[in-house]
C-alpha cells in the first residue's frame, strides 16, 4: 500500500526546494509534459506499462497567495506516488541539479560510528579540499595564498552543502547545487562554477593519486590544469591521518540535469600505497606555491630539543614553533643556539609569545626556518614585565 506524507512535513521540504528543480526532476525521470502555461503551471504524466501511473500539476507562480499549499500538494502527490518519505523525496529531487561527493572512510568500525575527533578533522580537511578546487576552478595559477574572488567566497557560504551520511563504513556527502534552470543559463554554453569546482577536485584527486604512486616532475609545469594545489593534498593527507584507515574512498555522482564532465573516472580510491606518497606530493607543490621567503613570525614555543653530536660537548638546539603561516596554524622547527636558545627556554616557561625571523621554507614534510634567523627579546621583555605588575 502506498503511503501519504505529511503535509506539514512536506510544507517544510517545499521551503527548500523550488518549482523549477521539480521541473528539472520530472524532465529526467520519465515524465512528459502535456502542457504549459508559462509562469503559471505545468502539467506533468508518468506513463506506465498498465498505463498512466501518475499525473501532477506544477505550480509555477510564486507570487499566487496559495502557492505554498499548491506546491506542497503537489510533492505530497510525488510523494505518494513514489512512496518516499519526504527526506528522500528532497534529496531525488536536490540532486537532479546538484552535483554529489562521497567520502567513504574504509576502517574498522565495531559499531558503525568514528571517534568526534575524526568527524570533526574530517570536516575541516572537507572543506579545506572544497576551498581549494574553487581557488583552482576559479584562477588555476592562483598562489592560494592571500584573498579568493567573490565567487569563490559565494561558492563557499552559499553553494556547498553537506548532505546525509551514507551505508557502507562511514561516509560523508558534499553537495554542490548547480542553481535553477533559467534562459541565461541556456543560451551561455559554460557550465555553471559548482559544477567547474567539481570537475576541478575530481581531476586533482585523480593527479594526486597517480602522483602519489609515480611521481611526475613535468606535472608541476602544469599543476593547475591538473587541478593540483598543496591544499588539495593536505587535506587528502589529513583525512588519510587515522591509522585504523585502509583506504579513502572518493566518488562523484554528477547532476542529471547537465552532461557529466569528462574527467576520466568518478571514482577515486586512495590506499595505503598512495598515501605512503601523498607527503612527496605536498612538498613539491608546496616548494612551488611557496619559495623561501622571509618571515617574521610571532607564536608559542611548543617544545625544545636538544641533540647530541656524540662529539664531546657538541649539540645542536632547536624550537618548535606554534604559529600562524598564511592564516593556518602551524609547527615551524627553528635551529636556535646560545643566547637565542636562552629567550626561547624563558618565553617556554613563561609562556609568553616569542618572535623569530628568517627564511621559511617547507621540506623533509615540515615547516622551517632557515638563513640569518634572530629572535627580538623585546615582546618577551615587555610581557614578562606586564605579568609581573
Amino acid at each position: 500500500m502506498v503511503n501519504s506524507a505529511p503535509l506539514d512535513t512536506l510544507r517544510e521540504i517545499a521551503s527548500t526546494l523550488s518549482p523549477p528543480a521539480v521541473s528539472q526532476y520530472l524532465a529526467t525521470h520519465e515524465w512528459e509534459l502535456e502542457t504549459r502555461d508559462h509562469d503559471v503551471k505545468e502539467i506533468w504524466k508518468l506513463p506506465g506499462a498498465d498505463g498512466v501511473r501518475g499525473r501532477i500539476m506544477l505550480p509555477l507562480a510564486t507570487d499566487f497567495i496559495d502557492f505554498p499549499r499548491r506546491f506542497s500538494e503537489t510533492l505530497q502527490a510525488l510523494a505518494t506516488i513514489y512512496d518516499w518519505d519526504p527526506a528522500v523525496l528532497a534529496e531525488r529531487i536536490a540532486a537532479a541539479r546538484a552535483d554529489l561527493f562521497f567520502v567513504r572512510l574504509d576502517q574498522e568500525m565495531v559499531d558503525a560510528t568514528i571517534p568526534f575527533r575524526q568527524a570533526e578533522k574530517s570536516l575541516e580537511a572537507l572543506f579545506t579540499m572544497m576551498k581549494a578546487a574553487a581557488t583552482t576552478a576559479d584562477d588555476p595559477t592562483h598562489s592560494h595564498r592571500g584573498s579568493r574572488s567573490a565567487i569563490v567566497t559565494n561558492f563557499l557560504e552559499e553553494d556547498i552543502r553537506f548532505g546525509h551520511t551514507k551505508r557502507g563504513s562511514f561516509v560523508f556527502t558534499v553537495v554542490t547545487r548547480l542553481g535553477d534552470p533559467s534562459p541565461e543559463n541556456e543560451v551561455n554554453a559554460s557550465a555553471p562554477f559548482p559544477r567547474r569546482v567539481m570537475t576541478t577536485l575530481a581531476t586533482g584527486l585523480r593527479s594526486t593519486r597517480q602522483l602519489a604512486l609515480t611521481w611526475d616532475e613535468a606535472a608541476l609545469d602544469c599543476a593547475g590544469q591538473l587541478g593540483l594545489s598543496a591544499a588539495l593534498v593536505e587535506s587528502v593527507q589529513d583525512l588519510t591521518q587515522p591509522e585504523a584507515l585502509r583506504a579513502l574512498d572518493l566518488s562523484f555522482d554528477w547532476a542529471a540535469a547537465a552532461p557529466p564532465p569528462e574527467v576520466g573516472i568518478s571514482r577515486i580510491v586512495v590506499d595505503r600505497n598512495a598515501m605512503a606518497g601523498l607527503p612527496r606530493v605536498r612538498e613539491r607543490l608546496v616548494r612551488r606555491e611557496e619559495p623561501s621567503r622571509h618571515q617574521i613570525l610571532l607564536g608559542t614555543v611548543r617544545t625544545l630539543n636538544r641533540d647530541d653530536l656524540g662529539d664531546g660537548d657538541s649539540e645542536t638546539t632547536s624550537i618548535v614553533l606554534s604559529t600562524h603561516v598564511d592564516g593556518r596554524l602551524r609547527k615551524v622547527h627553528v635551529p636556535l643556539a646560545g643566547e637565542e636558545y636562552e629567550w626561547a627556554i624563558r618565553a617556554h616557561r613563561s609562556r609568553q609569545p616569542i618572535v623569530v625571523s628568517g627564511d621559511l621554507i617547507f621540506e623533509r614534510g615540515a615547516w622551517r626556518l632557515t638563513g640569518a634567523i634572530a629572535v627580538d627579546p623585546s615582546f618577551i621583555d615587555r610581557e614578562t614585565d606586564t605579568s609581573r605588575g
